[in-house]
Order: structure tokens, then C-alpha cells, then sequence
């Protein structure tokens, strides 16, 4: 248990792993509360939620699509929710989006399917987030390993990332 902000010298600071994504909110100065679970494959959002035994559309997660112009973008969406590529592309005025290959979006984003997280991308790209994720009191996103989620104010995700809200939930 912390006292007073600090933890008492006779017990160990929880150990999370220290990624550009960490590093990217202590450097903007964000407050988050680290969760790590044991990864397995297929990982996915239903099985990190029942890990830390919170409600699937908490969990956010970032995925990496490409415009028709071969651009990527990232986009924030509800755990239990869909993107719908066709809402996205008239919502950001493009003729179409498409998710990305898995290598394709680990070349873009830097990070490993299974822990990409929105925060310390390799290339700067446009991100996208769903706009009723700014409703949730906390959100739980990918703090950029595998078995890794961070607790977060959603405000302080769109302060960080200055996203485009959307609605193209499905």
C-alpha cells in the first residue's frame, strides 16, 4: 500500500516494463496505474478484460490501418466494438481504410501486435479515437508490451494524442 504518494521502504515498487509508451506519459506528465496479465495467443481485448476483471468495452484498443494512399493511421476503439472501415473513410475524408497486416502495422507503429499502444508510435501518423471512450471514468489501454495495459483517464489520452473524434463504432 503507498503512503503518502511514496511507497514505505519495506515493500518493492510494482515492477511494469518502462516502453516509448511509458516513457512518452511521464514525460507529458500523466498519472496511470500499471496492470500487467499473462499474455497467451490469441490475446485479444475479452481475454485482457477478464484478467484484470474489468468490462471489455473499458479496454481500448489501437489498431493500425492504411488510407488509399498507403498512409497509416491509428485508431482507438471499444474493446467489445468493431471499426467500421467504411464510417472511417467518409469520416476522414478518404475513399477507403483498411486494417493493416500485422507486419505491416509492427513497421508503423514500432510495437508488437498484441501490445501496440497509441502513445510513442515510431511514425507520426493521424489518430483517430471513437468518441464515446471520452464517457468512461477509466480506460485501459495497451501501455506497449503484451500482457501489459495502463489505467487511464480518457481526457488524458485525448490531451497527449490530440485525437479526431469519430463515431464509426459498429
Amino acid at each position: 500500500m503507498r503512503i503518502g504518494g511514496v511507497y514505505p521502504y519495506h515493500r518493492r515498487v510494482p515492477k511494469h516494463p518502462v516502453t516509448m509508451a511509458i516513457r512518452t506519459l511521464r514525460a507529458a506528465g500523466v498519472g496511470f496505474e500499471p496492470h500487467l496479465y499473462p499474455w497467451q495467443p490469441p490475446g485479444g481485448t475479452r481475454a485482457s478484460a477478464e484478467a484484470l476483471g474489468v468490462p471489455e468495452h473499458a479496454v481500448i484498443k489501437t489498431l493500425i490501418f492504411e488510407d488509399d494512399r498507403k498512409q497509416p493511421l491509428c485508431v482507438l476503439m471499444h474493446g467489445d466494438r468493431e471499426v467500421s472501415a467504411k464510417n472511417l473513410a467518409r469520416a476522414i475524408g478518404v475513399k477507403t481504410v483498411a486494417p493493416c497486416a500485422p507486419d505491416v502495422a509492427d513497421r508503423h507503429s514500432g510495437y508488437q501486435i498484441g501490445g501496440t499502444s497509441p502513445f510513442g508510435l515510431r511514425r507520426a501518423m493521424a489518430v483517430y479515437l471513437e468518441r464515446s471512450i471520452l464517457e468512461l471514468p477509466t480506460i485501459y489501454i495497451n501501455g506497449g508490451a503484451r500482457g501489459f495495459l495502463i489505467a487511464i483517464a480518457p481526457r488524458e489520452v485525448e490531451r497527449v494524442l490530440t485525437p479526431t473524434l469519430v463515431d464509426v463504432a459498429v
